[in-house]
C-alpha cells in the first residue's frame, strides 16, 4: 500500500495584494535612487568660495588672538630658569645662616690645616736628604753611620711638629700660646735643619759653588719656617670669626668694656730712678684721665642686619633706590655697611620683588 503526499496549491493573489506589492516596490526604488543635484547659486565660483574661507579664517584668528591664555603659559626654558632662580635664592638664604657660615669656616679651616701640614711634612722630607748627606760625612753606603744619618732629620722634625701642633691646637681653641721659650725652640730646630742642608753648598765650603744647588737644598727649611710661623695666626683668625649678624665682640656690643677700671697708683721715689717726680706723676695722672674717659664714654653700636634691611626697604619704597639697576657699591655707601652685607640685602630684596610680581 503506497502513501501519496499532496503538495498544497498556493492561492492566487488578489488584486489588492498586487497593488500593495507594486506600492512597496515603488517606495523602495524611490529610497534607493540618488539625490538630485541641487542647482548652484549664480556667481558661487571656486574663487569666491576660497575667498569666503579665508575671510572666515581671519575672523576666527582675530577672535582667538584676543585671548592671552597662551601667553601666560610658561615655556620649558622659562620653567627651567624659574627653578634655577628659586634654588639660587634658597642657597643664598642658607649661606647667610650663622650655622652655615660656621660650617663653611670649619671646612675651610680643615682644608687650610691639612694643606699646611702636608706642605710642612713635604718640606721636612725634602730636607731629609740634605741632612743625611751632612750627617753621614762620606760614610760607606749601608754602614751604621750612613743608616743612622737618615734618622737625624726625622727626630728633629717630630720635635718641631710637636711644638707646632700644640700651638696650632691651642690657637684653634682660643688659647694661643705666647711663649718666647717655644719660639726659641722652633727657631733652634729650624736653624739646625737650615744649617745642615746649606753647609755643604756654601761658598768656600763646596768644591764648586752652585747657586741653584744651594737654593734647592735650603728650599725645604724655608718652606718649613714659613708654615710654622704662618699657621698659628691663621688658625687664631679662624677662631675669632663671628658668624652672626652682629659680628662684634661682647665689648663692642655692650658699648663699654667688661673689665673694671683700676685707678693708677702714683709712683714712689724709689720707682723713679732719678727722674723728675712731678713730670712722672703728671704723666700718670693724664694716662689715668684718658682711661677714665675711655671707660665711661660708650662706643657707638653698629647697626644690625635687620636695621640695614629696614633702611633698604624704606629707600626702595620711596623710590630712592631701584633694586633692578642699583649697584652693590651704591647700596653699601647709602646704608653705610660692608659690601658683603649690601650684596646679600640687595639679592634678598630682588628675590622678594620677583615673588611679589609672580603673585
Amino acid at each position: 500500500m503506497t502513501t501519496t503526499n499532496a503538495t498544497p496549491t498556493p492561492e492566487e493573489p488578489t488584486p489588492s495584494d498586487v497593488e500593495r506589492g507594486l506600492a512597496d516596490i515603488d517606495a523602495f526604488l524611490t529610497e534607493q535612487a540618488p539625490a538630485g543635484r541641487v542647482p548652484a547659486e549664480r556667481g558661487q565660483t571656486k574663487r569666491v568660495r576660497r575667498l569666503r574661507g579665508e575671510v572666515s579664517e581671519a575672523h576666527a584668528l582675530l577672535e582667538l588672538q584676543g585671548d592671552e591664555a597662551p601667553l601666560r603659559v610658561d615655556s620649558p626654558r622659562v620653567r627651567k630658569r624659574r627653578k634655577a632662580m628659586r634654588q639660587a635664592a634658597v642657597l643664598h638664604r642658607l649661606a647667610q645662616d650663622p650655622d652655615a657660615r660656621a660650617f663653611q669656616a670649619a671646612r675651610v679651616r680643615r682644608v687650610v690645616v691639612g694643606a699646611g701640614m702636608v706642605a710642612l711634612m713635604l718640606a721636612l722630607a725634602w730636607s731629609t736628604a740634605g741632612v743625611q748627606a751632612f750627617a753621614a760625612e762620606g760614610a760607606p753606603v749601608w754602614s751604621p753611620g750612613w743608616v743612622f744619618a737618615w734618622f737625624v732629620e726625622p727626630f728633629l722634625s717630630l720635635a718641631l711638629l710637636t711644638v707646632v701642633g700644640a700651638k696650632a691646637y691651642l690657637a684653634v681653641r682660643g688659647q694661643p700660646i705666647v711663649s718666647p721659650t717655644l719660639d726659641r725652640i722652633e727657631w733652634l730646630f729650624l736653624g739646625l735643619t737650615f744649617g745642615m742642608n746649606a753647609w755643604r753648598h756654601l761658598p768656600g765650603i763646596a768644591e764648586t759653588f752652585s747657586l741653584s744647588a744651594l737654593v734647592l737644598h735650603v728650599l725645604g727649611p724655608i718652606v718649613a719656617v714659613a708654615i710654622v710661623r704662618a699657621l698659628p695666626p691663621i688658625l687664631a683668625a679662624f677662631t675669632n670669626l663671628h658668624h652672626d649678624d652682629a659680628g662684634a665682640s661682647s665689648e663692642t656690643t655692650s658699648g663699654t668694656s667688661s673689665r673694671p677700671f683700676v685707678p693708677g697708683v702714683p709712683p714712689t721715689g724709689s720707682d723713679l730712678h732719678g727722674k723728675n717726680p712731678a713730670a712722672t706723676l703728671s704723666r700718670a695722672v693724664r694716662k689715668r684721665s684718658r682711661q677714665e674717659v675711655t671707660a665711661t664714654v660708650a662706643e657707638p653700636v653698629k647697626p644690625t642686619m635687620q636695621a640695614h634691611r629696614d633702611q633698604l626697604r624704606a629707600l626702595v619704597t620711596t623710590g630712592e633706590i631701584d633694586p633692578a639697576t642699583a649697584s652693590v657699591n651704591a647700596v653699601a655707601k647709602r646704608l653705610g655697611c660692608r659690601w658683603d652685607r649690601a650684596r646679600a640685602l640687595l639679592a634678598e630684596i630682588t628675590t622678594n620683588s620677583h615673588r611679589e610680581g609672580e603673585r
